[in-house]
């Protein structure tokens, strides 16, 4: 049949093969995220009382005010036990000015005070070199501002110190340095050192190609993030922005990153998988496919599959700021398995 063929319909039949190659490896990772949302969650993968919400500054410049303490604790019921409150950004060159948190020991002694057992970890972030003009991870005096700025936050009161940099290439060695640095003074502490993570590849050395295409290579090869993960003491996966248009990629999509997470992270490391709080609908986040309970269901999903007896896991809430009562009512029914 191909001989009888004219030469135009054989060249036009190559070129529409050609065209669709592209496509294949993309079907295929759709139809592998649509078997990892597939089945039913567990009953044992649910909250362990490890969970952690990300706070906006408006907790520590002063906006929020004792009306706003004093609801908090109705606020955060479920299994929170860490607070992500924002209190830097930091200055390129690494420090802190003191000025940016003014209210800090009003918050800290408030939660004390009204949710007993939970930490307020001081979240530290700022733009990273090379990709964006911002902290340089390479240089030894800026890993040491940084690692003073996380000493005046525990002189602050803090409890512990979160780390939101971004973004921090696969492979950077810099800021495994700085980890090792800042490690040995909140150990020295006995406080918490977390970190903000960025996903794992999906499919072997994605990152290498997303940087050639773009200059933002977005995943970390899952060996990096298993060198970050023995370095601190609690890695919240921020697995959102994912580009996925339909809920059951995404919860696939989540699915497979904890699964990925779960095999590198040490067993008395904190894992926690972050929920999108918020609304956006851009090419990178689709707000109807970026649901709460679509990503508690992708995380249920691969915790129940592969480590259903691990305590050392939570969920991460992002952002306080933006979570609507839908939000906080699906983490406490869906995560939590409480009324909302």
């Amino acid at each position: 049949m191909w001989r009888g063929w004219s030469r135009r319909r054989r060249v036009a039949l190559g070129a529409a093969v050609l065209a669709a190659l592209p496509l294949l490896p993309v079907g295929g990772a759709g139809l592998a995220l649509r078997l990892e949302a597939t089945g039913d969650p567990s009953a044992q993968a649910r909250s362990r009382g490890r969970d952690a919400a990300w706070l906006g500054h408006a907790w520590v410049d002063g906006r929020k005010g004792p009306a706003d303490l004093a609801a908090l604790p109705q606020l955060l019921r479920g299994g929170i036990r860490d607070l992500y409150v924002h209190t830097g950004p930091l200055e390129h060159d690494g420090t802190l000015p003191p000025a940016l948190y003014p209210q800090a020991a009003a918050l800290i002694a408030a939660v004390h005070r009204e949710l007993p057992g939970v930490r307020v970890q001081a979240w530290l972030g700022d733009l990273v070199e090379p990709e964006q003009e911002g902290l340089h991870l390479d240089r030894p005096q800026v890993r040491g501002a940084v690692t003073e700025a996380a000493t005046q936050v525990l002189d602050a009161g803090f409890d512990g110190v979160h780390f939101d940099l971004e973004p921090v290439h696969s492979g950077d060695a810099g800021f495994l340095a700085l980890l090792d640095q800042v490690h040995a003074v909140t150990a020295a502490r006995g406080a918490p050192l977390s970190v903000a993570t960025s996903q794992i590849d999906p499919l072997p050395a994605l990152h290498d190609v997303a940087g050639a295409l773009t200059g933002h290579p977005k995943w970390w090869s899952q060996e990096y993030f298993g060198q970050v993960a023995r370095r601190v003491d609690q890695v919240a996966v921020m697995s959102y922005d994912t580009a996925m248009p339909l809920p059951s990629l995404y919860t696939g999509y989540v699915a497979r990153q904890t699964t990925l997470a779960l095999e590198v992270t040490p067993p008395g490391v904190d894992l926690l998988m972050g929920l999108p709080a918020y609304w956006e609908d851009q090419w990178s986040h689709r707000g109807s496919a970026e649901t709460v309970p679509a990503a508690v269901r992708g995380v249920r999903l691969a915790l129940g599959r592969r480590a259903p007896d691990r305590q050392a896991f939570g969920v991460a809430v992002y952002a306080d700021f933006s979570a609507t009562d839908a939000d906080w009512n699906s983490y406490r029914r869906d995560w939590c398995r409480q009324a909302g």
